[in-house]
């Protein structure tokens, strides 16, 4: 299969093909222009409002990344800049309807006309785009991200692994801190029998998302795919073990991970819930890690995780 994420690569500047450019999407305003770029314009798009001054060092910095998330949104949020040294006679206006402006950076959002939301000083890249994703929220709308997961999702619950792929590719390029972007191409990648690529792509996984739990989750079920290969092949051994030794617990826990491998995931929770009924402190509770495991692996959702942590819950509390 080709490679079909680089990490290196960075999307496109300005709008779509359709939608607006990024003049459109991004301009300077001042007073004379207040109530028709943000007042007005906001009443079809949410217009964030960048205060801003020369003399400003954090400025220089959330600028930018203002900038950046308002293009990544695709047209769906507008920015405008004002410099509050050349615009005092709009501050004080401002001032005077209770909006604090003494400090900049300060970033206004409007929603349908009105003041929805602010911040002041220099936010990072992430804390901007949750900004942002909340006024959408407030219009009725979302980043097209939200939109590009939503279908990545849809396509994987489908079965449609290479659609699903492809989506998750698309997302993973755009927002290269998207956990969930890396988790779904991991598995996609997993489902179509790419083993390795997906371990390329976890390996990818930006240090800050590398614990999020649904990176975590995908690297332990490509862990227990691989081992799962090779306890299916030792399948009869293991029966054999236990039918001549039932408290074989290695046997035990080795037949769970080929279970689970078969897809017979009831089977293999059951087979350590005996495992450890049997000799919970065994090698370190080894068979009880072995089911946090599969918990971990299956995504906490899961009906199998589910059911299964009913049954160790009865089992250690009873």
């Amino acid at each position: 299969m080709d490679v079909i994420f680089d990490p290196t690569r960075q999307p496109a500047p300005g709008g779509t093909a359709s939608g607006p450019g990024a003049a459109d999407l991004i301009k300077d305003g001042d007073q004379r222009t207040f109530m028709q770029d943000v007042v007005e314009a906001s009443r079809e798009t949410p217009v964030l409002v960048d205060f801003w001054a020369t003399w400003c060092g954090p400025c220089k910095t959330l600028t930018p990344t203002l900038e950046k998330v308002v293009r990544a949104a695709q047209g769906r949020v507008r920015l405008v800049k004002i410099d509050i040294d050349k615009n005092r006679q709009l501050v004080q206006q401002l001032a005077q309807m209770g909006l604090p402006l003494q400090s900049v950076p300060t970033v206004v959002g409007f929603v349908q006309g009105q003041i929805a939301d602010l911040f002041q000083g220099a936010l990072p890249e992430g804390e901007v785009k949750k900004f942002v994703e909340s006024l959408l929220k407030m219009g009725g709308g979302q980043l097209p991200g939200a939109d590009l997961l939503a279908e990545a999702k849809t396509a994987a619950e489908a079965g449609d692994h290479r659609t699903a792929l492809e989506l998750f590719a698309a997302l993973a390029q755009a927002e290269p801190e998207n956990a969930e972007a890396f988790a779904g191409l991991a598995r996609a990648l997993m489902n179509l029998g790419e083993e390795e690529q997906a371990q390329q792509v976890l390996d990818q996984v930006p240090e800050k998302v590398r614990e999020h739990a649904e990176v975590v989750s995908v690297r332990s079920a490509l862990q227990l795919a691989i081992e799962g290969r090779k306890a299916r092949e030792k399948l009869g051994e293991f029966e054999r073990r236990l039918a001549a030794d039932p408290d074989d617990h290695a046997a035990r826990i080795d037949l769970a991970v080929a279970l689970n491998a078969m897809g017979e995931r009831g089977k293999a929770v059951d087979s350590l819930i005996e495992a450890i009924r049997r000799d919970r402190s065994w090698n370190d509770e080894a068979a009880r890690k072995q089911l946090l495991k599969f918990f971990e692996a299956w995504g906490f959702d899961d009906a199998a995780t589910l059911a299964g942590r009913r049954k160790l819950s009865t089992l250690l509390f009873r």
